[in-house]
């Protein structure tokens, strides 16, 4: 039988060939199997029980959702095992975890919004900031996608920008005037100077040259927040967030905020039905009798 280590490794190729998992996800399920396996470094990972994962799962120092977390990759790796006839059953099949509380994701009011993309040019890459919060906020792109977004996604002529999200699966957004002329005005007579004398196709350029990295746009966000005087604690996906809960407050299909997102199932988008009912209550409370 190969090792413990092959197994894991043919587990990651089988989830990045076949499940056509983003990269994220694969390093996040990589990350829990390496600390799922030195945990029980002196066993056999594929021969243990239920009770011994459930000892580990319930291990001090393991929050709920970690917890949760942990359960859906362990039964995806056994899973896969029995696929391959590796092993016969599924240790974790039997374990139960109490239901995690939804946590409805936070958003930005329209307001706060605005004074976000209030951003007075002074720096070259102002305008570069400018052109990637209108465009994530109008779009509702994953901030992995905006940073992946390349020149040759975006047409000018049709408004729509290409993207490419997870398992690569391929979605076409609109544009509306405020991203087209932020993207337009930054490609065009801004981007070049960020650029230098380096070659990319990639749209968002850092002040290096290279493309915009993840942690690089969070840092971006962080400041421009600060300066916008917003004091909630705002992520990427704030935005995102902000971009369907918006849409729907404005009456929009929840079909459509789907095929925007880019969710493969709506009842990932079904939560911000709970935030707009969250929104309704307190406008409610602007009524006289409250």
């Amino acid at each position: 039988m190969e090792s413990i280590e092959k197994n894991i490794d043919k587990y990651i190729d089988y989830l990045k060939y076949e499940k056509k998992l983003s990269n994220n996800t694969i390093s996040s399920y990589y990350e829990n199997l390496k600390k799922f396996y030195s945990h029980f470094e002196k066993k056999n990972i594929l021969n243990l029980n239920a009770d011994e994962i459930r000892d580990f799962l319930y291990d001090e120092g393991i929050v709920a959702r970690t917890r949760a977390h942990y359960l859906t990759v362990l039964n995806s790796f056994y899973n896969y095992m029995i696929s391959i006839e590796y092993v016969k059953t599924n240790p974790c099949e039997t374990i139960k975890l109490p239901k995690l509380e939804k946590k409805l994701p936070s958003f930005l009011t329209i307001e706060e919004v605005d004074r976000l993309l209030n951003i007075n040019p002074v720096k070259i890459y102002d305008y570069r900031n400018i052109a990637m919060m209108e465009t994530l906020y109008a779009t509702g792109i994953r901030v992995s996608e905006l940073c992946n977004m390349k020149i040759s996604d975006i047409d000018f002529n049709e408004c729509t920008i290409k993207i490419f999200g997870k398992g690569s699966k391929e979605r076409i957004v609109p544009m509306n005037d405020s991203t087209y002329n932020a993207l337009k005005n930054y490609i065009d007579n801004y981007r070049p100077f960020l650029l230098k004398t380096k070659v990319s196709d990639y749209v968002f350029i850092n002040n290096f040259g290279n493309v915009i990295s993840r942690v690089g746009f969070f840092k971006i966000l962080k400041k421009l927040c600060k300066d916008a005087g917003i004091n909630k604690d705002v992520s990427p996906h704030t935005l995102r967030h902000s971009f369907a809960t918006h849409l729907l407050n404005n009456g929009a299909n929840l079909r459509v905020i789907q095929h925007l997102l880019g969710h493969s199932n709506i009842t990932t988008t079904q939560i911000y039905s709970h935030l707009s009912n969250e929104s309704l209550k307190e406008d409610y409370k602007m009524h006289p009798r409250d």
